[in-house]
């Protein structure tokens, strides 16, 4: 990559509903990882992909094998980008349906060595340890670099201040943002040889 290039970020956002929390939490994700990157002084490209318009391309291509158009560039786009945000609603404990079919969709090894950003929606925070039982080993099978800090966003953190545990949703945000940041850069800085081993958080520096 030429060092004036943009850094491209996709976004996948899987919220089923409109207006949609999960995608609400996607651009403040979003925003906090472009302001953190912006500061390299490289360009910052978003590629957004919502799954919503894409649920009867996804369920088509699940059964023919064939992408459409509009899929196909979504595929490719997340496939190709310098770094990852995935955001899902959480239901009966887990990602959704739609969310893992279009994971499911991708060609193998795309995610190896990409820095991901995982968060999550839903109504109570009794489900946010979907983010570490479903969620991160979801990208850690594919070998992704996926980021220390994962977001999960209840219906009662919009707006609230948060505990001594866990800090704001704001906090949250800015912190899991500057983390993909730093992760995205320090991957493009050391690229994995084609025969070399995965690279991980820690051999990035983050522990």
């Amino acid at each position: 990559m030429e060092p004036t290039s943009p850094i491209t970020l996709a976004v996948v956002s899987g919220g089923l509903s409109q207006p949609s929390s999960t995608r609400l939490l996607a651009d403040r994700l979003t925003e906090a990882a472009s302001v953190a990157l912006a500061r390299s002084g490289r360009e910052v490209r978003v590629l957004m992909h919502e799954l919503r318009p894409l649920a009867t391309p996804i369920s088509h291509h699940l059964l023919s094998g064939f992408p459409s158009p509009a899929l196909g560039t979504a595929l490719d786009e997340v496939g190709t980008a310098d770094a990852l945000i995935a955001v899902s609603p959480i239901f009966s404990a887990s990602y959704s349906g739609l969310f893992k079919s279009f994971f499911d969709l991708l060609d193998p090894g795309v995610l190896a060595d990409k820095p991901v950003l995982i968060g999550a929606t839903g109504g109570t925070a009794r489900h946010s340890l979907a983010l570490e039982h479903a969620l991160r080993p979801l990208f850690a099978y594919q070998h992704a670099l996926v980021a220390p800090t994962a977001v999960f966003a209840a219906s009662e953190d919009w707006g609230g201040t948060g505990d001594s545990h866990t800090g704001s949703l704001p906090g949250r945000i800015e912190r899991a943002g500057g983390e993909l940041a730093a992760l995205t850069l320090a991957a493009l800085a050391n690229p994995r040889p084609a025969d070399g081993p995965t690279l991980t958080p820690s051999a990035l520096g983050f522990h």
